[in-house]
């Protein structure tokens, strides 16, 4: 048995923080803001209450397999989910309007020919196809294994590059591209370039530098569909809580940490802004890798063929529900 220090509450990291607990783990807690959750917040007012972050969710196996695994008991014995439909409705700029059915890719295909034209729906179900390769890549390395050093697996875009058409593009390989440059190329429309981006914007990517692969996004949604967590997605985030309370897990809130402590090249505990150090046998750092540096005294976490996060925290995009 291990005592473990997790650096932030969010949900990845409580949901880290409960698996480790499970496996037999003494598990603290250090939260710098007051509550739980994350980007899973809610505001209350003359009594009504508000989701500020995530809405809907879109892969509710994650969590089913989490509830599972840390208290053999069923997600939906703790959270109402219940399937949204439609799962979203698009307004363009030129004043057209679609709404797409939930889980149902024929459905989609259907919606889009009858509001954008004929050819649409096939044109989005094309590169829908193409992202569930992109998915069937990443699914067991990113979602259902423990990370391994060997990265090659994730080393390059799996999203299948589609050869360049027109004259100077004849005899020329297939190329990998950004997302926006995917969807100017395979979806022509500009409203359906549109609804490709928004799946992207609406996880804090920018279209213009995230990798093809985030087509995975829609497809996501197509094929597991849209869900709502009855009173809103923090209760999800009070589900994970309760789950991480009744595994013993201990919470500090309003404890920022300052440092990692190293001690013969090992994690050895964190200092905390309040001049506390509390010793472990290693750290989980549930929040932006361009974080980490700072916290090891400038050193670089990782080596030259590691996965590298923006120099600057806050640029890119990290993941809204992990």
């Amino acid at each position: 048995m291990a005592r473990i220090a997790v650096i932030g509450a969010g949900m990845g990291a409580m949901a880290a923080a409960a698996r480790l607990a499970v496996a037999g783990h003494r598990v603290a807690v250090f939260e710098r803001g007051a509550t739980y959750g994350g980007a899973v917040r809610r505001l209350t007012r003359d009594g009504f209450a508000f989701d500020t972050g995530p809405g809907l969710l879109h892969l509710p196996a994650v969590y089913r397999d989490l509830f599972l695994k840390t208290g053999r008991e069923a997600l939906e014995s703790r959270v109402e989910l219940s399937q949204v439909d439609p799962a979203s409705r698009h307004v363009f700029a030129d004043g057209t309007a679609v709404a797409l059915p939930n889980a149902s890719r024929a459905g989609v295909l259907t919606a889009l020919d009858e509001a954008l034209g004929a050819g649409c729906g096939e044109r989005w179900s094309a590169l829908v196809g193409r992202a569930r390769d992109a998915w069937d890549a990443t699914r067991r390395p990113l979602l259902e294994e423990p990370l391994r050093r060997d990265w090659r697996a994730l080393g390059r875009d799996p999203y299948p590059a589609v050869r360049r058409r027109g004259l100077f593009g004849r005899g020329k390989g297939p190329t990998t591209a950004t997302l926006a440059e995917v969807a100017r190329r395979e979806l022509a429309d500009p409203r359906l370039v549109a609804l490709l981006e928004s799946h992207a914007l609406a996880y804090g990517f920018d279209p213009r530098s995230a990798p093809a692969s985030a087509a995975v996004l829609p497809y996501m949604e197509q094929s597991f569909g849209s869900w709502y967590a009855g009173g809103g997605m923090r209760a999800l985030a009070d589900a994970l809580y309760e789950r991480c309370l009744a595994r013993s897990v201990e919470f500090t809130f309003g404890a920022e940490v300052t440092a990692v402590a190293e001690k013969d090249g090992r994690a050895a505990g964190v200092a905390l802004a309040d001049g506390r150090f509390v010793d472990a046998e290693f750290v989980v750092a549930g929040l932006d890798p361009a974080r980490l540096p700072a916290l090891l005294g400038g050193r670089q976490p990782w080596g030259e063929d590691d996965v590298r996060p923006p120099e600057h925290p806050g640029q890119g995009a990290a993941a809204r529900l992990t």
